[in-house]
């Protein structure tokens, strides 16, 4: 089973760069952030018609949003809604073979990493506290974790670790906060298990004028495996080059391939 993660930022105005990756791609389940739409306006004949004859979302309109398209039957396990903020930023999908998909997209926090002087970070860590909490109370097994977490963990997932340790998504106590999540589900990096050195991202702003030659990138977008199949997992890849797409997201989708 091929699974992609991709924050898409607006499933309804990139319709044709999603039908263009399940063409080019064919992931079995492909699961997308930031849809920036209600879920009976998402645009699915397209993916019908390139075999994506399930989904399950939950939607709001140009703000938030995942869905999970999948070619396998996919039963919908429901979602959370964390810190109370009545956002869609969490959906769940049960395969048949007893997987349950979660897709998760976490508060990007603003751009003051303090809560005292900015609510959005606080929302931020709140999220991440809920997940942490409930993960923990769950138990979570036989399960794929994916997503834009908005937060890059490691040194090497930043193009320069000093220069952001201040910045919103690579602070010290963000990354603190991820690793709680990870340890209270028992999850596994399933991208760094792959690769397990080097410098990787897979978002870059919009904001630089050539965003390919400065590569000032991020590893904002994960997939976790739970302990008792992270071993399936292989192949695990960002494809970089969608990024340069025309009229692209900021985030380049991440792969997995699980043997279940």
């Amino acid at each position: 089973m091929k699974i992609c993660t991709w924050n898409i930022n607006s499933v309804r105005l990139r319709e044709g760069l999603v039908a263009k990756l399940m063409a080019e791609e064919q992931p079995d389940v492909l699961c997308l952030q930031e849809c920036k739409s209600p879920v009976d306006k998402i645009p699915l004949e397209q993916f019908q018609a390139l075999g994506y004859r399930y989904m399950v979302a939950r939607g709001q309109k140009g703000y938030n949003g995942v869905a999970i398209l999948s070619k396998l039957p996919i039963t919908d396990a429901g979602d959370k809604d964390f810190a109370s903020l009545g956002h869609a930023r969490h959906v769940a999908a049960r395969l048949e073979n007893g997987v349950t998909i979660h897709n998760c997209y976490v508060p990007a926090g603003g751009d003051i990493p303090d809560r005292t002087q900015n609510d959005k970070f606080g929302q931020k860590l709140d999220f991440l506290t809920e997940m942490r909490d409930w993960f923990h109370g769950e138990k979570p097994s036989k399960a794929i974790l994916v997503g834009d977490l908005n937060i890059a963990p490691r040194e090497d997932d930043v193009w320069d670790h000093k220069a952001l340790l201040k910045i919103v998504s690579h602070t010290p106590i963000e990354v603190e906060h991820f690793g709680a999540v990870m340890e209270a589900g028992g999850w596994a990096d399933v991208t760094r298990a792959d690769i397990p050195a080097g410098k990787l991202y897979s978002w870059w702003s919009y904001r630089a004028a050539d965003w390919d030659a400065a590569d000032k990138g991020r590893r904002l977008d994960h997939i976790w495996a739970t302990g008792d199949i992270a071993a399936a997992a292989h192949d695990s890849r960002i494809l970089r080059a969608v990024r340069g797409w025309e009229q692209p997201s900021d985030h380049a989708p991440v792969f997995a391939t699980f043997d279940l």
